[in-house]
């Protein structure tokens, strides 16, 4: 059998090769859980507690900081057990909350130095409702700034909040901490609002936590050191260098940026063999027991009825999808006799994504680049290998000639998913295939979103045509999918998929432009078939902020800014924001 390897690769990604053939029979790769916390990530307080369902929102519990140290917390809630038998009733429960935890505020606003009433860019937009619009977005910015108080960092164990010394754009509503994938579009928002130094300051941020923990985790919470989120902090850096050209910076921390792309290679790599050749490939996948703490009562409903083993896999493909940012999708069930599926069907470690792979690939390139920028030939050559294999990879087992487009794959059942999901055309958006072919490349992809009908939703793009009434799906339309969606269709620079692009960013453009106008808000999420009306299902209620939202709508008028805000579609009512 032939086999395609990655060459030159870290001895910690060969050694993980090694597991990977047991993660095709069901096994999974260990890497283990960073948060050993007896309150905020495992053990009984947090089951009890959780449990109860003391709060509508599960999160609310692990935000909370402690009054006393871990050690007294701990022996004052076994005290509280010893008393009640094991069994404390719900206002048993309340009082030692009372007692043991607050509810105050970690974080304080924070007024960044470099906000600016008149970035530039408004000069460039020539629709007047749009500029004032960008106006109130830019605005939003400060309403979003925020900074984590000192005592968190001088009594970290107190607190799930980690702690980092730059301010930062929170996404907005529950969302009040940093969260990896949501901030790349928050920071290309904020470089086109001139905002430079708050946008470093955010990927150092980034920066700190791969050096405190490996990697990056999904958000600025303990209880989320078992995961990450999509790898953008590369491509983070990239925007922010192509707009100040701060190539002392990159000097400085490109190692930090090596380690972070060894820890997706070393954790998340497996191989994939397709028509007798084997890939090294990448997929979501976490190790880490039990329920996720900020849902802990919903993941172990949902997991009652399993056997041990099936609950510990269901926990840890649960976390797997987290991971990818899509919390939740059909995108990853798999079901035995083909029937649609639901959360107890998770199989995240089984399916190959389109986008991660692409994101990796696109890493692996930059890196090399920015080797080749520092002089470092030989490093520069072992990340162009890298990339190179991964597009290798995505050519064969992801491009599916006869749809005209990349595909998820199923290790389980090896197969290509032919499922609609916008991160199907990720490759366009990450340059992930032989830009001499964009041409023909772009028709393909304008005749597969003609064939599936995705030009006739006037709210947006959706995440998926599937209804399963999860956020990641039918009819919920986000933010990033769409700057992928419609970027990737730009720049492969040929008609009719141009044309297209402005289309479907324009139709963006002027649905969230006009749910603003009828809410005064903007959302996480949009309702694809309904223009402007927020979007809704999943585990709690839709956001409002929102920093990603904000930062695509400014990316998508800097791409387009000669188109209007005319013809907007009429609204409905929307029933689901908060905050209005």
């Amino acid at each position: 059998m032939r086999r395609i390897m990655l060459g030159r690769l870290f001895i910690g990604f060969l050694l993980a090769s090694l597991a990977d053939a047991a993660t095709i029979r069901g096994a999974s790769v260990k890497s283990g859980d960073l948060c050993d916390s007896q309150i905020y990530c495992q053990g009984e307080l947090l089951k009890t507690i959780q449990l109860a369902r003391l709060y509508e929102d599960s999160k609310t519990f692990v935000d909370m900081s402690q009054l006393h140290d871990p050690e007294v917390t701990l022996s004052n809630f076994q005290k509280l057990m010893k008393e009640t038998n094991n069994n404390p009733n719900a206002t048993q429960l309340r009082e030692f909350i009372k007692e043991n935890f607050s509810a105050e505020a970690e974080l304080e606003n924070w007024s960044p130095t470099d906000w600016t009433k008149s970035p530039k860019i408004l000069n460039r937009i020539q629709d007047p409702n749009f500029r004032e619009w960008l106006e109130d977005l830019n605005l939003i910015w400060k309403k979003l700034s925020r900074k984590v108080k000192k005592e968190v960092s001088e009594n970290p164990s107190r607190h799930s909040l980690i702690y980092v010394e730059n301010g930062f754009i929170a996404p907005g509503g529950r969302f009040t901490e940093y969260y990896y994938w949501d901030s790349y579009w928050i920071i290309e928002g904020l470089l086109l609002s001139d905002m430079h130094q708050t946008a470093k300051g955010m990927i150092l941020n980034f920066l700190y936590l791969v050096k405190t923990y490996g990697f990056i985790p999904n958000g600025g919470r303990v209880y989320y050191l078992m995961r990450s989120q999509p790898p953008l902090l590369i491509p983070m850096v990239d925007r922010y260098l192509e707009y100040t050209n701060d190539h002392r910076f990159l000097y400085e921390i490109i190692g930090i940026l090596e380690k972070e792309f060894a820890y997706w290679q070393r954790d998340h790599a497996i191989e994939v063999e397709k028509n007798g050749v084997t890939y090294k490939m990448s997929r979501y996948i976490v190790s880490s027991d039990g329920p996720r703490p900020e849902s802990y009562s919903e993941d172990y409903v949902l997991a009652q009825g399993k056997s041990e083993d099936e609950r510990n896999s269901y926990y840890e493909d649960i976390k797997a999808a987290a991971e990818s940012g899509w919390d939740f999708s059909a995108r990853w069930f798999i079901t035995s006799n083909g029937a649609k599926g639901n959360l107890t069907n998770m199989a995240t470690r089984y399916i190959i994504p389109v986008d991660l792979n692409a994101f990796l690939q696109k890493n692996a390139r930059l890196l090399s680049e920015f080797q080749l920028k520092l002089g470092n030939i030989a490093k520069s050559r072992y990340y162009e290998d890298i990339a190179k294999e991964y597009q290798v990879a995505i050519d064969n087992v992801l491009w599916n000639e006869e749809k005209g487009i990349w595909l998820d794959y199923d290790i389980k059942n090896k197969k290509q998913r032919d499922i609609f999901y916008p991160t199907n055309l990720t490759p366009l958006y990450t340059k992930s295939y032989d830009i001499s072919r964009s041409r023909e490349y772009a028709d393909k992809m304008v005749n597969y979103l003609n064939s599936i009908g995705i030009i006739d939703y006037m709210g947006g793009t959706p995440t998926s045509l599937d209804p399963t009434g999860e956020q990641w799906d039918y009819p919920n339309a986000w933010p990033p999918l769409q700057s992928i969606i419609v970027k990737g269709l730009h720049e492969t620079g040929w008609e009719p998929a141009t044309s297209l692009a402005k289309e479907l960013a324009t139709r963006w453009l002027r649905a969230n432009h006009a749910g603003f106008l009828t809410y005064g808000q903007m959302c996480e999420k949009y309702d694809a078939v309904k223009p402007g009306e927020c979007g809704g299902g999943g585990e709690y209620q839709v956001q409002a902020g929102f920093g990603w939202t904000n930062g695509v709508v400014f990316e998508l008028l800097d791409l387009y800014s000669s188109v209007t805000s005319t013809d907007s579609e009429t609204i409905v009512a929307c029933k689901d924001c908060v905050d209005r």
